[in-house]
């Protein structure tokens, strides 16, 4: 076992090593240019260690262990001690696996406290030819230092559960003064018989248990034609229970069982029992520990078995909780139903992991994007990526991270742990700078998975930087785990579109050794999709009123008042919803997944599509229904707390998912949140204000929103007698436009009721596009706005907007916002003072956040103005700056800062399109007349 430095520096020299941390405080710009506020930097550490020779310092790091290890390091360094452990050779690993083996037969090993114990004593109650026999693969697997010592002399051993027995089993032929092999056979025995009062008191000591235990358990079909089913495993309290597997197997006995290593859980005994192959060739005589096993599988390859456990497994096999373990001295063991089986197999998806984290399989989703921890629920995507290689049977993922200042660091979640990578990389520090402060720079990651022979899997290289190096990390892992997931959703998925996808999130595939190691799930996939395509309703027999067919939701009904509160991009949504399981043809439903709050992010696609498109257009209190077709049956398998009932319905006719959800509560996005603690009315209204005023000044009659979202807007405008006749908006998201039909659509209904006072909007439009793309049908509008949208894009396309909108769109007047990034110490409650003292000193959030994760850039007062002032200047515009929240003459200016854009050209050149600029690029989504018709296309 690898010890640390902290460790050997203790070892030697015991209460004369002396570790003193202190807190080290540090200062760190945040490189906002014209902003210099020193600020307290992240917590650092130093530690001292004192020998009574010498003393040395270490540097500084976020954690005080690290400091810790990194003093003892150097004391080492200076004590000419190398901390790296002294690694067997694999000869030395050969002598001390045969010492080891001979130990397992020694009268002492019978009153050991190892798990193996059990099964030598269980032995002992063998029948006939059986007594005293030890089934070798139990050995193989149930002593991990037998298991490492194998690896030392082959490193196969990891990805063959089979040379471990090799190795064990010429080994006892060395031992033929102690241990009886059989040419052919895989197990062992004691030479000489146990002493009388040994085998006494060690059958005594598990002689409480009950004369007979009835184990539920899991068989499974090689045949993927054949259902897997649940068997009752009999166990007497006299006989062997390996032997019982054995025969539920149609095998003789144990010694013909192959045992695997641990399923799910290191503390758990669940395993898969599987029949050896019958001609397994052992070359006993050699004296090469070096050797290759050779053998001849009879049967076919049991896929479902093979990818629960990692490796190739071929015949039936038994999942089974059952063995000996260090804390029960008789027989532990635990039911498996098929729920459980189910949901060990939807575990090993990415998507499976966080359905099960979230208890909500049939409504959860893997997210898209990482935002932030706080609003992020579930299991973290670095922790299911660990879990996911686990479970696989893979090496642990190697993370490296870099600064843009180009200072590289491997990161792992301790300081010094061994790491499984092909390049053996080194233990985990934060990145540092030279004088060993923790580095302040944007930071990226970098993850590599290899198999556990060291083959190359996957790697992901993203090209985004991030301020902290675990959001780095954590968006990397995701990363990995979205291309993961496509796969596992569609194995066979084409290979462009395979492409397109590693393109798409930065992922680098090694198809050889990728498809190799999950071969096994394609064959998987495409049995269950035809059994499931068979029980599914059509789509002419479900009721297609009130259907969003694209989005595959039928039957949707929504009730309630409209509180006029409504989930936005960003925000927390809490929900109750039930899934029932419909049948065709029948009245009775069956529940199979419920919750009483569940809460998610709006936006990035932590619920299944259905949910979220339901869920936009649902104010708070309203409930709905909708109806969806079937999703793989073994998600609905896992969620049932019957699932043999449940597989007996799908099998028995057509079927498809009710969902009922009642929209409880919103949260407003961090943005919001943080403007409305300063600011009443919010800076989002004085934003809609600013742009109400010019509005009536101008007299417009028509205006384009650009960017409208949920037309918060839009929908305002109609609230105020204004001079606009036309309407219109813009956005590329379909969900957040139809929340704005809904929205727009009722408010504009209400003119046909005189009783209420109505506008002259005769006409509103909204449309399908990007708005960097240009659209004649807008052309020419007395006023645009754009608002807290242009921070939304990368930087060129803000650039690319303004050059459009102001050339070919053409506006009279247009209106843009966008947050002011020095007014973000005070929005995030900066522990900074303003000093109004001195203007000069502008204040400063050290490492001044974005305020919205999906903010691709924010800028300062002069950047802002720099941009307005060239666009208006390259296309004959006047421009105006002024703003929302806080004050224009003092610093930091205003939180929203505004530019008002005025064309200088005679309204009659405005209006002449450019030749070839008619076409039309834009879908209309919405569109509502002054008679009170709409149209729609959602």
């Amino acid at each position: 076992m690898k010890l640390t430095p902290k460790a050997i520096v203790v070892q030697k020299f015991g209460k004369n090593a002396q570790f003193t941390v202190d807190e080290v405080q540090d200062v760190v710009q945040n490189g906002c240019p014209g902003l210099a506020i020193p600020q307290k930097g992240p917590c650092l550490y130093r530690c001292s260690l004192q020998l009574p020779e010498f003393s040395v310092v270490s540097e500084t790091f976020k954690k005080k262990k690290d400091a810790e290890q990194s003093a003892a390091e150097k004391a080492l360094e200076k004590l000419g001690i190398d901390p790296s452990p002294n690694v067997p050779s694999a000869e030395e690993a050969w002598d001390k696996l045969i010492a080891s083996v001979k130990h397992l037969f020694s009268n002492e090993f019978l009153s050991s406290q190892s798990p193996l114990r059990g099964h030598f004593i269980a032995a002992l109650r063998r029948d006939g030819d059986l007594y005293g026999s030890v089934p070798a693969s139990v050995i193989a697997v149930c002593d991990s230092k037998l298991a490492n010592l194998c690896k030392l002399i082959n490193p196969k051993v990891e990805s063959s559960h089979l040379l471990v027995l090799t190795y064990i089993m010429r080994a006892a032929t060395r031992l033929s003064e102690f241990v009886v092999t059989s040419e052919g056979q895989l197990s062992l025995w004691r030479k000489d018989p146990y002493p009388p009062e040994i085998i006494e008191s060690s059958i005594i000591r598990q002689s409480e248990s009950p004369d007979s235990i009835c184990i539920e358990a899991i068989h499974i079909p090689s045949s993927l034609e054949m259902a897997v089913h649940p068997v009752t495993l009999n166990v007497s309290s006299t006989g062997y229970y390996l032997d019982v597997i054995a025969r539920t197997l149609d095998q003789t006995d144990g010694n013909k069982i192959l045992v695997s290593r641990t399923i799910g859980k290191a503390s758990s005994e669940m395993r898969l029992y599987f029949a050896a192959p019958k001609s397994y060739l052992l070359d006993l005589s050699s004296d090469l520990p070096n050797v290759e096993e050779v053998v001849d599988f009879e049967g076919s390859l049991n896929p479902r078995a093979s990818h629960l456990y990692g490796q190739d497994i071929y015949g039936d096999a038994i999942l089974a909780s059952i063995g000996y373990t260090r804390k029960s001295e008789g027989l532990f063991h635990e039911d498996i139903t098929l729920q459980s089986y189910y949901r060990m197999l939807i575990h090993l998806t990415p998507s499976g992991v966080y359905k099960l984290s979230r208890e909500a399989i049939l409504t959860a989703e893997l997210p898209m994007a990482f935002t932030t921890r706080t609003n992020w629920r579930g299991s973290f995507p670095r922790e299911m990526l660990f879990m996911f290689c686990r479970q696989h049977w893979l090496s642990e993922p190697v993370f490296s991270t870099c600064s843009n200042s180009l200072k590289e660091s491997s990161e792992s979640s301790r300081f010094y742990e061994k790491s499984a990578a092909l390049e053996s990389a080194e233990t985990g520090k934060e990145c540092t700078s030279g004088d060993g402060t923790a580095a302040s720079d944007n930071v990226r990651c970098e993850v590599k998975i290899f198999s556990k022979s060291r083959d190359p899997i996957l790697e992901c290289s993203p090209k985004e930087f991030y301020k902290k190096q675990n959001e780095s990390i954590e968006n990397a892992s995701l990363k990995v785990l979205s291309w993961l997931n496509a796969y596992f959703k569609d194995p066979d998925i084409p290979l462009e579109k395979l492409n397109n996808l590693v393109g798409a999130l930065d992922i680098q595939c090694y198809p050889q050794n990728f498809f190799k190691k999950f071969s096994s799930y394609r064959f998987i996939h495409n049995v269950q999709q035809r059994k499931m395509g068979e029980k599914l309703l059509q789509a002419n027999s479900i009721n297609m009123l009130n259907a969003i067919p694209e989005h595959g939701i039928y039957c949707l009904s929504i009730g309630g008042p409209d509180s006029g509160i409504y989930p936005s991009n960003g925000c927390l949504s809490f929900i109750s919803y039930s899934v029932s399981l419909l049948i065709e043809g029948e009245t009775m439903k069956e529940l199979l997944e419920s919750r009483e709050e569940f809460e998610f992010e709006m936006g990035t696609g932590a619920v299944i599509p259905q949910v979220e498109v339901v869920t936009t257009q649902m104010s708070v209190g309203q409930s709905t229904c909708f109806c969806k077709e079937l999703p793989p049956q073994e998600l609905i398998l896992a969620a049932a707390d019957d699932s043999a009932r449940i597989f007996s319905l799908l099998s028995s006719g057509a079927c498809c998912l009710e969902y009922h959800i009642t929209l409880l509560r919103v949260t407003e996005p961090p943005e919001d949140r943080m403007e409305q603690a300063l600011f009443s009315p919010p800076l989002s209204k004085q934003r809609v204000e600013y742009a109400l005023q010019h509005i009536k000044e101008s007299c417009a009659t028509t205006l384009v929103d650009f960017g409208c979202g949920s037309g918060s807007l839009l929908d305002s405008l109609l609230d105020y007698p204004t001079a606009l006749e036309k309407i219109v908006g813009v956005d590329i998201s379909q969900k957040s436009l139809s929340r704005a039909a809904k929205i727009i659509h009722s408010k504009l209904s209400k003119k046909l009721d005189a009783a209420v006072p109505c506008t002259d909007v005769k006409s509103a439009v909204l449309y399908d596009g990007s708005v960097t793309v240009f659209d004649s049908r807008l052309h020419g509008f007395d006023i645009g706005t754009c608002l807290e949208v242009i921070e939304h894009m990368e930087e060129d396309e803000a650039s690319q907007f303004g050059n459009i909108v102001l050339s070919s769109f053409r506006p009279r007047i247009l209106i843009v916002s966008t947050p002011n990034y020095e007014y973000n110490a005070i929005l995030q409650k900066s522990s900074s003072t303003i000093q109004e003292d001195d203007p000069d000193e502008k204040t400063q959030l050290q490492s001044c956040k974005f305020r919205n994760h999906d903010h691709k850039f924010e800028w300062t007062r002069d950047q802002f103005n720099c941009w307005a002032t060239e666009l208006a200047a390259r296309h004959n515009y006047s421009v105006e700056f002024s703003g929302v929240g806080g004050s224009g003459d003092r610093e930091p200016g205003f939180a929203s800062q505004i530019a008002v854009f005025r064309s200088r050209s005679p309204p009659e050149e405005d209006d002449l399109l450019k030749d070839g600029d008619s076409a039309h690029h834009y879908k209309v989504i919405w569109e509502w007349d002054g008679n009170g018709l709409s149209r729609s296309s959602l």
